[in-house]
């Protein structure tokens, strides 16, 4: 039997990390992309701005309500003071609570807490309500992006290394995407409100892509072979071996593999430092 090295057909699993890279900071960089919008729910009506490439000078920047001014500063202590909090749980969390429901169940709050911002643009709301709903989504978002951010790099460390590069690559396309989403909707005179529903729709669509690329990784039979290498630690040889046992015969490739994992759990073709 010829003996093949593991490969990344068509750099599958690259494009899932970087999809899920750029489902763990996008929504998050167009909820702050929002921000004008966001202001101008908190302004008097009288004050309201309709365009994105209206400045807030003169009377209406003078005159600020106290929601719109402290909006900034309330907004990215919600956002950093979970953030910090969770990032040192997710030590403890990974030990509780499994990975797979660590990462979809994040992804699925961020999810629901989008929509729920997308409607809310549609929907009139006073200011300190809205102000307040805010700073609870603002808490959940990072919350939970800690949690999904934490995860997703735990699992990448399953992998080989090479996995953890797509994964910041989705995220640092995740602010450039956003600014330049930005910079669209101003040079194209867009309403607030509009270009605001724009962004958290995308997000929408950006989180669904990711949990439907989170399901699909575990079903790649190369996957499964390397978090099996992680866990057992099995010699290179041994890897190259198992993985040409399972393409010889791809009409039954996950049960050759169901065998496979069986054998090897059984006997001590692995090595064991």
């Amino acid at each position: 039997m010829t003996v093949h090295e593991p490969k990344d057909k068509n750099n599958g699993v690259w494009l899932i990390f970087f999809m899920l890279g750029l489902g763990t900071l996008l929504p998050w960089n167009f909820f702050m992309t929002a921000t004008m919008y966001f202001s101008s729910r908190l302004r008097d009506p009288s004050q309201m701005g309709t365009s994105l490439s209206g400045n807030g000078t003169g009377a209406e920047g003078n005159n600020r309500s106290l929601l719109e001014a402290k909006f900034n500063n309330v907004m990215t202590l919600c956002a950093m003071v979970p953030l910090l909090a969770f990032t040192c749980l997710n030590s403890v969390l990974h030990q509780r609570i499994p990975q797979k429901f660590r990462i979809m169940g994040s992804l699925a709050v961020i999810l629901v807490v989008f929509l729920l911002t997308a409607i809310l643009v549609k929907i009139e709301m006073a200011p300190l309500p809205f102000f307040t709903l805010t700073m609870i989504k603002i808490v959940i978002i990072n919350s939970f992006g800690a949690i999904l951010q934490g995860s997703l790099f735990g699992m990448a460390g399953q992998l080989p290394t090479k996995y953890t590069t797509p994964i910041m690559s989705g995220q640092g396309l995740a602010g450039t995407f956003a600014a330049f989403s930005m910079i669209c909707a101003i040079s194209s005179g867009s309403e607030i409100n509009d270009a605001a529903f724009g962004y958290f729709i995308t997000a929408c669509v950006v989180i669904l892509l990711a949990i439907i690329s989170y399901v699909v990784l575990p079903k790649l039979v190369i996957t499964q072979l390397w978090i099996l290498s992680y866990y057992i630690n099995l010699s290179e040889k041994v890897l190259r071996r198992v993985y040409s046992m399972i393409i010889s015969n791809a009409n039954n490739a996950f049960g050759q593999f169901t065998v496979i994992v069986t054998k090897l759990c059984n006997c001590t073709v692995f090595t064991v430092n």
